[in-house]
């Protein structure tokens, strides 16, 4: 039998997590633009709040803002400094311990050399370097001290590089690390100047593969993680204090000098520096804790700090809320781990089939909703009215033919038992072969589930113009948002149940328009005054007048009386308590439409004594009616009038 070998996960996305739904991103959207937001908004508050389980970039941004508190209380800065002092301090004393019995001339000489130490590590380091130690615990120290010093050195600019290496002070060490060196530098002025060094980079990997067992697959990564320590050591100088930075400095000077590298290393330096200018070089951290960082440990948490900030600018930016190719995923995962990379790259694919699967189209920098995505929408919408409609009361609007006439529409549904329309014989048979494969059977039979037929168009083409009050009384009321939801419903339920309809929506306030289909999602109410119904149902006549042949339906949603009117001019005319002028005209289109033979249903919100019986005084002039309706049910009072309307002359 074969075996195999089960490991942890170690990177990349899950392979388990569930796959990204564009799909869910537009219902989403829909949700948001029902309740007012703009698309850009909607689309930007959409990812800051996440999506279904992923986490939105506002609760990474706090996840980041706890993590840069947790490091800057997580120790001091000054940890190598301590250590080494203490490790001087150690083998001072252990010398003097062993040089107190002595009553030689020579031990006195030695103690007064070891009175003369500096208290600077780096100095002392230097004038102790040829000392002839007489106890070999003091030697122990000393050797302890350079080697922690020189390996922090190196790791704070090479992270864990000396980790594998026993020992640094050795000849063929030196030349290793040094020869290492060269090629390094040389290798990154080849790339500064322009040059492609990317084969130069594999052959560095291979060569000094001991140094770093775990390079970056590229050059520009490997770059930038190098910069990032540098710029970070750099940060973390400038943090100490004079005396500190000017002791550390002089210490790693002495490191660096003993191993024959600080020439090479201040040719890096220079060399990072240049080319990735962007990097935060200078600038001060505060860190606080009881804990003593060492140099590698305090250089990794400045680097640390600087991703999080930088990483917090971009969670923070609503440019880049809008547009997730700004948030750099690299630094995402560094700082809050790759669960969190997941769930942004989660969320750009959502933008991307947005866009591929023909949801979304930018003009420029600004979305726009395809038709694909208002229909979607407007499903959603639908079946968030036909959730509340009271089938006792309202009816059945389950709709199983399209009318009377008998015409083919060229849809289909399934054979329901007393259907009479004719069978589509070609998706019936296409039915039983593939039930048939489905189910391996050998045998071709027909059976009742296989069977479709035909949707005919029973009833005569309707015009319908719905008109919807936009006024800014409409969202002081609350009613904006279910105005909306019933339009998208209403303009859904025209496209899929009556595909032949012809359906106009016109918003109203103080002037009317024409609103296309693709416009309603991101239609918002006005903020000027006025209730223009007088220009609304001019709109209205002109669109049932292209349209003689049809069944013509008009529908009103509003909640205030007219206040306002277009003169002959074409301008707006504004006045509160509503004019005479304004009251006249708004009545001479309703008795056009009169005229026309195309009664008005009223769909009143709101509790406005003068609304009432301006609408009843209307609707017993035209031959209409009015509803007054919640802004619970106007969804289902206005789709339920207009099967209603559709079904009689």
């Amino acid at each position: 039998m074969s075996r195999f070998t089960y490991g942890s996960f170690h990177d990349g996305p899950d392979p388990l997590s569930a796959p990204t739904d564009a799909g869910g991103g537009v219902d989403e959207i829909g949700r948001r633009l029902l309740d007012g937001q703009s698309l850009n908004d909607a689309f930007r508050d959409m990812f800051r709040d996440g999506v279904k389980d992923r986490d939105g970039l506002r609760e990474m941004f706090r996840k980041a803002q706890q993590r840069r508190k947790e490091i800057e209380k997580s120790g001091r800065m000054d940890g190598l400094l301590t250590d080494l002092r203490q490790l001087l301090d150690d083998a001072l004393t252990q010398e003097r311990t062993a040089l107190f019995p002595d009553p030689s001339d020579d031990a006195r000489f030695r103690e007064a050399m070891l009175d003369t130490v500096p208290d600077e590590v780096g100095r002392a380091v230097q004038q102790l370097a040829d000392y002839d130690w007489q106890s070999p615990e003091a030697q122990r120290s000393f050797d302890q001290l350079k080697d922690r010093l020189q390996r922090d050195v190196l790791d704070q600019q090479f992270k864990n590089m000396t980790q594998g290496m026993q020992q640094l002070n050795t000849p063929e060490s030196k030349a290793a690390m040094k020869e290492m060196m060269q090629d390094l530098n040389a290798m990154l002025e080849k790339h500064r100047q322009g040059e492609d060094a990317s084969q130069d980079y594999e052959d560095f990997k291979e060569k000094h593969s001991e140094f770093f067992p775990d390079a970056p697959e590229t050059l520009p990564e490997f770059i930038d993680e190098l910069a990032r320590q540098a710029a970070a050591m750099q940060r973390m100088m400038q943090s100490l204090s004079p005396e500190q930075r000017a002791e550390l400095a002089e210490a790693m000077a002495q490191a660096l000098s003993d191993m024959g590298l600080q020439d090479e290393m201040s040719r890096l330096q220079e060399n990072l520096q240049t080319m990735r200018p962007e990097f935060s070089w200078t600038g001060q951290q505060q860190m606080s804790g009881d804990e003593p960082l060492g140099l590698p440990d305090a250089t990794q948490a400045l680097a640390e700090l600087a991703d999080l900030e930088s990483l917090m600018d971009q969670l923070s930016d609503s440019d880049a809320r809008a547009n997730l190719d700004n948030i750099d995923e690299a630094a995402v995962a560094r700082a809050l781990g790759r669960q969190a990379a997941d769930d942004l790259r989660a969320m750009r694919e959502i933008q991307k089939q947005l866009e591929d699967e023909g949801y979304l189209q930018r003009d420029g920098d600004r979305l726009e909703l395809t038709p694909k995505a208002v229909r979607r929408i407007g499903r959603t919408a639908l079946k968030e009215v036909f959730s509340s409609l009271d089938a006792s009361k309202r009816g059945d609007h389950s709709i199983h033919r399209s009318g009377a006439s008998g015409e083919i529409t060229g849809m289909t549904r399934q054979w329901q038992f007393g259907d009479e329309q004719p069978i589509d014989v070609v998706t019936t048979v296409r039915n039983a072969v593939n039930r048939k494969i489905i189910s391996g059977s050998s045998k071709l039979t027909l059976s009742a589930e296989d069977f479709e037929v035909h949707e005919t168009e029973t009833r005569t083409r309707a015009a319908v113009a719905l008109l919807i009050d936009q006024s800014f009384s409409m969202v002081m009321s609350d009613t904006w948002r279910p105005a909306k939801t019933m339009a998208l419903a209403l303009h859904s339920l025209a496209q899929s149940a009556y595909p032949l309809d012809a359906l106009e929506i016109i918003s109203f306030a103080n002037i009317a328009q024409v609103v296309k289909p693709h416009e309603l999602p991101n239609l918002e109410a006005s903020y000027i005054q006025g209730t223009n119904l007088h220009h609304a149902l001019m709109l209205a006549g002109r669109f049932l007048d292209k349209h003689h042949g049809a069944q013509r339906v008009v529908m009103v949603v509003t909640d205030g009386e007219p206040t306002a009117h277009v003169d002959d001019e074409g301008y707006s005319c504004f006045s509160y308590p509503p004019s005479d002028e304004t009251i006249a005209l708004t009545v001479a289109q309703i008795d056009l439409m009169t005229r026309r033979k195309v009664p008005i249903s009223w769909f009143r919100l709101g509790d406005d004594p003068s609304l009432e019986r301006f609408l009843d005084q209307m609707a017993r002039r035209n031959g209409g009616r009015v509803l007054a309706s919640s802004s619970e049910k106007l969804g289902d009072y206005v789709v339920s009038d207009y099967v209603r309307s559709r079904g009689s002359r």
